[in-house]
C-alpha cells in the first residue's frame, strides 16, 4: 500500500501465499516505492540482493523467472486500473465475490478472506461504499453475514457481472439510456 497525500491508504496488491513482491529493487538499488503490511500470520523470506544476483550469475534461468514474475506483477496492475476505470464498484465487488466461488453455479458460501475495509481498499472502495454494494446485491440473492457470504445462485451473480459488463460497453457506445434502470434485459443494480 502507499499513503496518498491525503492521508488515506491506497492499497495496490493484496500477495497470497507463495507470492514475491520487489523484485525489481535487486537490481536497481532504490527503495521500494510502496509499503507491506501482514494481515494474517505471515512468514517473509527476505533474500538480500547480492545472494539474488550471485544465484543469477549462477543459474541464468532464475532471471527469466524473475522477468516473469514482473511481468505478471505489472499485468496485474493494468488489469487493477482497468477495472477502477472502467467497471463500477457493483461489478468489482460482484467480479471479487465470483472469483471466491468454488463451483460455477447453484448456492454456495464463501468466506472472505480479510477484514471488509481491506476488502474495499483493493476494490477502490470506501468502506460504507463496500457496505451500500453487499446492501444492492441482496436483491440477487447475495446475503452477507460478518465474514461469510452466501450466495444463492452463483450463476445468477456471475450473469450479474456479464450483464453488468455488457450495458456499460452499451452505454459507452451511446445505445442505452442513462435512466440506470432496466434497459432491454439487462438488470443494473443502480
Amino acid at each position: 500500500y502507499r499513503i496518498t497525500p491525503a492521508g488515506d491508504e491506497a492499497i495496490l496488491h493484496v500477495l497470497t501465499k507463495g507470492e514475491s513482491l520487489a523484485e525489481a529493487v535487486a537490481f536497481t538499488g532504490a527503495r521500494y516505492p510502496a509499503t507491506a503490511s501482514a494481515v494474517t500470520d505471515s512468514r517473509v523470506v527476505l533474500i538480500p540482493a547480492f545472494h539474488v544476483i550471485s544465484c543469477i550469475r549462477a543459474m541464468p534461468d532464475i532471471a527469466i523467472a524473475m522477468i516473469a514474475s514482473t511481468s505478471q506483477h505489472l499485468h496485474q496492475l493494468v488489469q487493477r486500473v482497468e477495472q477502477l476505470s472502467a467497471q463500477s464498484g457493483l461489478q468489482r465487488v460482484a467480479e471479487f465475490l465470483t472469483s471466491l466461488c468454488p463451483c460455477l453455479d447453484g448456492p454456495c458460501t464463501i468466506s472472505l478472506p480479510y477484514d471488509k475495509s481491506l476488502i474495499a481498499g483493493r476494490l477502490g472502495l470506501k468502506p460504507e461504499s463496500l457496505s451500500r454494494v453487499f446492501a444492492k446485491l441482496r436483491l440477487v440473492g447475495v446475503d452477507v453475514r460478518a465474514s461469510d457470504v452466501i450466495v444463492n445462485e452463483v450463476a445468477q451473480l456471475r450473469s450479474l457481472v456479464a450483464n453488468d459488463r455488457i450495458a456499460a460497453r452499451s452505454g459507452m457506445n451511446g445505445s442505452h439510456s442513462s435512466g440506470g434502470g432496466q434497459s432491454q434485459g439487462t438488470h443494473r443494480l443502480s
